[in-house]
């Protein structure tokens, strides 16, 4: 599934001048992916989504 998606969203859609290039895109696909975009089996939700913790409750290292 992963594969087909990736081919289907990302791969068919980009020409890739670099390596460089080509790693720099799938990396953002590849973290769009898994924290921002809606999976239907985990009923809508990001698998992982982004955690922001206000800088108040942060723990403090000592």
């Amino acid at each position: 599934s992963f594969n087909g998606r990736m081919r289907d969203e990302l791969l068919n859609g980009e020409t890739f001048y670099s390596l460089r290039e080509a790693q720099i895109i799938i990396e953002r696909w590849r973290i769009h992916y898994n924290t921002k975009r809606p999976h239907s089996a985990l009923n809508f939700r990001p698998p992982a989504p982004e955690v922001i913790i206000p800088v108040d409750q942060r723990p403090v290292m000592h």
